[in-house]
């Protein structure tokens, strides 16, 4: 790894942020996948997946993931996804709701290559907000130079984590937001 001093790995904050979250995590991305998805084998890779899991299920934090679905958007994400809100139902008091967020497309815009797709890459939580530029799958946070940005009520009176919820929510019961099928 190429870090320099004093900076702390994407991963590690995002696991960070999860971790001091109190009441809520809510994410936006375009892609979630406990996996690699561009290296020639395969690899599982449980990091981030495993925190938002351990949150739910030990500390009874409410999750909320608003995932992108397009084109381009792997068939295979779907089974990921059933897996993690599936612990809503098998165990009292954890709360994991998914919704897809679907931006619609003419015809025409449909010939623009990835540009009907929401590209959210960021999260927040009662007391912290991340804004980050990598999809949440393996490749980008073992092949990829991504850069983050971690902001806590401690640094701004709450205010940019309040309008980012605000974002969030303003998507999640947007019209575009869609149950996990």
């Amino acid at each position: 790894m190429m870090s320099p001093t004093g900076r702390t790995d994407d991963l590690f904050a995002i696991i960070d942020v999860i971790n001091k979250a109190n009441r809520f995590v809510h994410i936006s991305v375009m892609d979630y996948f406990p996996l690699t998805l561009y290296t020639r084998i395969t690899h599982y890779w449980p990091y981030i997946d495993d925190a938002l899991r351990k949150a739910a299920i030990e500390r009874k934090i409410s999750l909320r993931l608003l995932i992108s679905l397009w084109d381009h958007s792997r068939p295979s994400e779907e089974y990921f996804l059933h897996s993690l809100e599936a612990l809503s139902n098998a165990l009292n008091g954890v709360d994991i709701q998914i919704r897809r967020f679907i931006v619609p497309a003419s015809d025409d815009q449909k010939k623009i290559p990835f540009g009907r797709v929401n590209h959210n890459k960021y999260m927040v939580t009662d007391n912290t907000a991340y804004i980050g530029t990598s999809n949440w799958s393996g490749d980008y946070f073992i092949d990829t130079a991504g850069i983050g940005m971690v902001i806590s009520s401690f640094d701004t009176n709450g205010t940019i984590i309040q309008e980012l919820q605000s974002v969030f929510e303003r998507d999640w019961n947007s019209k575009y937001a869609v149950r996990l099928s």
